[in-house]
């Protein structure tokens, strides 16, 4: 009879050995895999910042209308387990959630547990519903117009002139509609014109927007809100100062001025733009799809621009700088 060498083991032994534990490996993921299929996907909440949520629900559609004996709830978020009696955030008797003030530190997954008996007889049962809670806000929208004048010589302090008085009577014109005008580009260019040779040109760029007077937390994401109509209004009256100047000028006699609008260059488009560490993803929120939803990790907004950007080293929601 063969003798083992020490410490080895015999080779239809091992080799039993390393298949359980490949099996066990194996088992093990297996496991893994199907508690991760069976698991809800998170549900995704959209609260306007600073405002109060609304309920956000610790029961399941199933069962809902369902009687639940016993039912006892616990919520946990980014910062840990949420108390009743937590300033921001409530946890009323039937378990939902209520965020009273919601800021943008806010945002992030919050899970709830359940546990309840569907009868007195059985055993508790515990459920698991995940919420990933995003801040969003109003998009800052406005229009932007531009428009070119006939202008004297380049270096004449009359275009700046012009320009001030020209700033004073668009603001005005808006004022009771509770809308302000920025300048937000002002260039001086020659322009050589086929038939009158070289000329001096104003090009201006403006903004109107709508100053914020609504309060309460009715969103304003489209263009029936009040905020809109009152922009609306403001883009018709623009509109029309520029046709009376045409209209003026058309019933003049003598030479024109030396500053004069020039007809058919006023053009006007409606912009959205998001505050920094906010976006619109379509794809990515399809429930708030002209919401300016507050940037996940990975991303970033750095200015007012319209779409959080890409960036791989950013690790907090509301990221202004890729850094």
């Amino acid at each position: 009879m063969e003798a083992l060498a020490p410490g080895r083991a015999p080779r239809g032994r091992r080799r039993a050995g390393t298949e359980g534990s490949a099996l066990s490996a194996l088992s093990v993921a297996a496991v893994l895999l199907s508690a991760l299929l069976r698991a809800p996907p998170a549900v995704s909440v959209y609260v306007m910042l600073h405002q109060k949520s609304p309920h956000v629900l610790c029961v399941t559609q199933r069962l809902r209308n369902t009687e639940l004996v016993d039912p006892s709830f616990q919520w946990h978020g980014p910062k840990g387990k949420i108390v009743s009696e937590n300033s921001t955030a409530k946890v009323t008797s039937t378990g939902s959630l209520i965020f009273q003030n919601f800021e943008e530190t806010m945002t992030g997954v919050y899970t709830c547990f359940l546990g309840y008996k569907p009868t007195v007889e059985e055993t508790v049962k515990n459920v698991q519903l995940k919420y990933l809670v995003y801040a969003y806000r109003e998009p800052h929208f406005y229009y932007q117009f531009t428009a070119r004048y006939h202008a004297a010589p380049c270096n004449s302090i009359y275009n700046i002139s012009f320009e001030k008085k020209l700033l004073q009577i668009l603001s005005k014109l808006v004022l009771d509609l509770s809308c302000e005008i920025s300048l937000l580009k002002s260039e001086c260019h020659r322009v050589k014109m086929q038939r009158a040779g070289l000329q001096n040109e104003l090009f201006f760029t403006f903004s109107v927007s709508p100053i914020d007077t609504e309060k309460g937390p009715k969103p304003c994401t489209d263009h029936n809100c009040e905020s809109s109509k009152r922009l609306s209004k403001a883009k018709n009256l623009i509109e029309r100062f520029f046709y009376q100047q045409v209209e003026v000028l058309g019933k003049r006699m003598e030479p024109l001025p030396e500053i004069y609008y020039i007809e058919g260059t006023l053009q006007m488009v409606w912009v959205n733009r998001c505050y920094p560490g906010y976006g619109i993803n379509v794809l990515k929120h399809p429930k708030c799809p002209e919401c300016c939803v507050i940037c996940s990790p990975g991303s970033y907004n750095p200015r007012d621009g319209t779409h959080c950007l890409q960036c791989n080293s950013s690790l907090v929601y509301g990221a202004k700088a890729c850094i």
